[in-house]
């Protein structure tokens, strides 16, 4: 009977066929490492599916409530200012324009996400691009929601003050240290905003977002409401204390077109328009992680969301731009709320729409952090295993950082236009067509999809160098010291 070669006989038969019938070693390399990856395929996809592909958890409405939270924000404030540098048409031209392109730019990050497999943004960029496409969508959701962070603590140092004043009747000369906004921002930080932005889950905020989103639209009824309380011309404080004794003399003295409404205006502060709505619609980063706690998560399901939030946004956005515009007109400053705090005798009606701002962006910011935490996460700790230690310790180093920004950011305004230029413009223009462009393989270069990807991606190179060089040059007149 014969005996079974030896293993070691075994193999060397096998390498000298294996020779003898001339395969490539690059086949045979092929076949080997096919081979391992069937014997490992069942390990890796549970573990792929813990982590990323579990069933959502959060509802159509929830989910609703998380996305219009993570567009409105503090980019309200500053549209009427937009308004008033663009006029009333050119506006809402502007506004719908990148509303629809937001839009879209979100249909292309989804079917982006279905055919890369993955629903990270920073995963897609590896994927399309590797390392510098991870780095390039780290950098931009991180400068992106820094800047709204800062933004939304901006609002805290500068309007909670004026509300403790009010509320304690205390002298507005007073220096006391609780009145003191950088003393307020860490406060705030660490009292509300910390142990909300501790929580694993965006569906746990779906609640503060409904809450956020309710104090928005008490905003907004207010400003509709006082544009037919506020006459104008209005006497703000400033020219109460320069102006004659009799009223009439000073409504003499101003020209009879503060009043009468723009439609088409261009001028140096127009060039920030476009970066202040497009800071206004960024959402992106908040996409895939509420897509991925979607329950009963598809495509169409999340567009579907998508549209309800735009669309209500969209609303809110126009009525509280032509309201807070068509009451101050061309006086309305950067930050809408600060222009009220002007008006004397504006009542305690605004300081309680002071409060609801205030607790709408409070409430904001850690919806804000979560996409910042997995984007570093991804970008250091990629494949690691969730550790409370490492989840606790970049929250505090992220808040810590942003605390730090706003205790000397110079103006809000600069925030809406850099941000919006450069950040805005990779994450709502650049990177999702470019990400599709590079991923999405079914379709052909020359179909209408990829066509309209590509000219969206033209148009976000435009967007952001235009927009950088006029803004950059509109800081360097400004800073010019023979500026007339």
């Amino acid at each position: 009977m014969r005996t079974a070669p030896a293993p070691t006989a075994t193999m060397t038969s096998i390498t000298r066929n294996i020779q003898q019938r001339s395969y490539p070693l690059k086949g045979i390399m092929t076949w080997i490492q096919r081979t391992k990856n069937f014997l490992l395929e069942p390990t890796l996809t549970k573990k792929k599916c813990e982590t990323e592909y579990l069933p959502g958890t959060t509802s159509f409405g929830m989910s609703v409530f998380n996305l219009s939270n993570a567009i409105v924000g503090s980019g309200i404030l500053g549209l009427s200012y937009a308004m008033a540098n663009t006029g009333i048409a050119l506006f809402m031209i502007l506004l719908t324009f990148v509303s629809i392109f937001s839009l879209y730019s979100i249909h292309l990050l989804l079917k982006t996400a279905n055919e890369g497999g993955s629903l990270l943004y920073e995963q897609l960029g590896f994927k399309a691009f590797g390392l510098f496409g991870k780095l390039a969508a780290s950098g931009s959701i991180t400068m992106q929601n820094i800047g709204a962070m800062s933004s939304y603590l901006y609002i805290v140092k500068y309007e909670l003050p004026l509300v403790i004043k009010e509320l304690a009747g205390t002298d507005p000369s007073a220096n006391e240290w609780y009145l003191n906004g950088d003393y307020l921002v860490v406060i705030v930080s660490i009292v509300l905003i910390l142990p909300l932005s501790l929580l694993r889950n965006l569906g746990y905020l779906g609640y503060t977002s409904g809450f956020s989103l309710m104090c928005m639209v008490f905003f907004l009824i207010v400003v509709i409401y006082k544009k037919f309380q506020i006459a104008c011309p209005l006497l703000l404080e400033n020219d109460a204390i320069n102006a004659p004794i009799h009223s009439v003399e000073l409504n003499e003295t101003i020209d009879d077109e503060m009043c009468k409404p723009k439609y088409f205006v261009f001028n140096s502060q127009t060039v920030y328009a476009v970066p202040i709505l497009t800071f206004s619609f960024v959402c992106h980063p908040a996409v895939l992680p509420i897509y991925q706690e979607l329950k009963g998560r598809s495509r169409r399901r999340m567009m579907n969301v998508s549209n309800v939030s735009f669309f209500a946004m969209f609303i809110m956005y126009l009525l509280a731009a032509l309201f807070g515009y068509l009451t101050f007109y061309g006086r309305v400053e950067p930050e809408l709320l600060h222009t009220y705090s002007k008006v004397p005798g504006a009542g305690v009606i605004f300081v309680v729409v002071r409060l609801a701002v205030l607790m709408a962006v409070t409430l904001t910011v850690p919806i804000v952090i979560f996409p910042i935490r997995s984007s570093i996460i991804q970008l250091l700790c990629s494949g690691k295993d969730f550790a409370w230690w490492r989840h606790i310790l970049i929250t505090l180093l992220i808040l810590a950082f942003t605390n730090f920004l706003v205790i000397f950011v110079p103006t809000i305004r600069d925030i809406f236009g850099f941000i919006g230029a450069s950040a805005a413009a990779m994450l709502v223009f650049i990177l999702p067509s470019a990400f599709y462009l590079k991923l999405v393989t079914k379709e052909s270069n020359r179909s209408v999809q990829k066509i309209g990807a590509a000219l969206f991606l033209i148009s976000g190179f435009v967007v952001m160098i235009g927009s950088m060089t006029l803004i950059i040059l509109d800081w360097i007149h400004s800073a010019s010291p023979d500026k007339h």
